[in-house]
């Protein structure tokens, strides 16, 4: 059976009664909002319940539907919300009225700030233009992007400008009481890889280092956006702790450590198996050390081919982990085979319904207090 709601009242009264304590939950934020700081404290205190449950896109759209015609994938499947959701800002900084996957900002706004009221948790990535050619985040064609856009650099303007259109729309973010709603932001992920412009083989650490640094002194200090959590996430291609720091830009300016990691289909499941748990070792050292939360920041085995790949080959790998959450990519509307949770039908519907009914995973019903 799931957790009750009375063990989690509990837990939350726990955590709102001491918001800030010595054990690393305070925000790197330090003007950050109380509800800001409740958040990573109550994320914190969830970790000794089990993990959330996280996907991306989850309101937006799924296998054969588009918002408003249609339901969450993971709702139709098995009656409850994802705990966490994803979400990204690709086009914001453009002006687009979508995001590169074609959601309104205005209906992720909307869906964010429902997500807080029914007591989820938002979670959002960014896969920004190139700003020297503003062809996609994909595009490494240009020399220094990164450098570019640091202070000095003939880009900074643009980039600043593009910062402030993300400072808007968080701050837009508010409850009904007109208070900031607490997001996790996830900027310049999967920089170990050298996909995105902003990867390993096209800038050097210490402009990686600046330009983290930069951006959460932007949006904090300059345009004082005080309702985000800053998480850090590369790839999987680490190899051990000094690997997984190598760009880290420093406690104080992050608030959670995890990872991206995918199942290819050229691997076995027990191949895959085994490189989650040796990496998931790893960020348990690194986030024991300093006192980070952690968490898997990105998952999935697109169209999830094993019918029991959730109880017999994700769980037994994740659920000693210590991880607060794993979100699972988003499940693509137009491309039908392109999904990485269950929708009616498909052939891990059943296993993981059981796996939603485990005591240590936790949806939205199990957080909503």
């Amino acid at each position: 059976m799931k957790l009750t709601s009375s063990l989690l009242v509990g837990a939350f009264m726990l955590t709102s009664c001491n918001l800030i304590s010595d054990s690393g939950t305070k925000p790197a934020d330090k003007q950050a909002t109380t509800e800001t700081r409740q958040l990573i404290s109550t994320m914190f205190e969830l970790t000794s319940k089990g993990i959330m449950f996280g996907h991306q896109d989850d309101l937006a759209y799924g296998i054969g539907w588009i918002a408003p015609n249609g339901k969450s994938d993971v709702f139709r499947v098995c009656g409850d919300y994802p705990a966490v959701f994803g979400w990204d800002l690709g086009h914001l900084e453009t002006g687009a009225a979508c995001n590169l996957d074609s959601v309104p900002f205005s209906s992720m706004k909307q869906w964010a700030i429902e997500v807080n009221a029914l007591g989820g948790i938002n979670t959002f990535s960014w896969h920004l233009n190139n700003p020297v050619n503003d062809s996609s985040a994909w595009n490494f064609s240009t020399k220094g992007t990164v450098k570019s856009i640091l202070p000095g650099g003939d880009k900074h303007e643009k980039f600043t400008q593009w910062l402030d259109k993300v400072a808007n729309f968080f701050t837009d973010l508010k409850d009904t009481t007109g208070k900031p709603i607490p997001v996790i932001f996830r900027p310049f992920h999967e920089h170990s890889g050298d996909w995105f412009w902003w990867g390993k083989k096209h800038c050097s650490s210490q402009e990686y280092i600046q330009l983290w640094q930069f951006t959460f002194r932007y949006l904090t200090e300059t345009r004082q956006v005080h309702n985000l959590l800053f998480a850090f996430s590369p790839s999987d291609n680490f190899r051990n702790k000094a690997d997984f720091l190598e760009r880290y830009p420093g406690n104080e300016y992050v608030d959670l450590i995890g990872f991206d990691i995918y199942q290819m289909q050229n691997q076995t499941n027990k191949q895959f198996a085994g490189k989650l748990k040796e990496k998931l070792g790893i960020l348990h050292e690194v986030a024991k050390e300093n006192n980070k939360l952690a968490a898997i920041t990105e998952i999935g085995y697109e169209q999830i081919p094993y019918p029991t790949w959730w109880t017999e080959i994700l769980w037994p790998a994740i659920k000693d982990s210590g991880v607060s959450y794993a979100l699972f990519w988003r499940n693509a509307a137009n491309r039908p085979n392109h999904f990485y949770a269950p929708y009616p039908g498909q052939q891990s519907e059943k296993d993981f319904v059981e796996l939603y009914k485990l005591t240590e995973t936790l949806f939205r019903s199990d957080i909503a207090n």
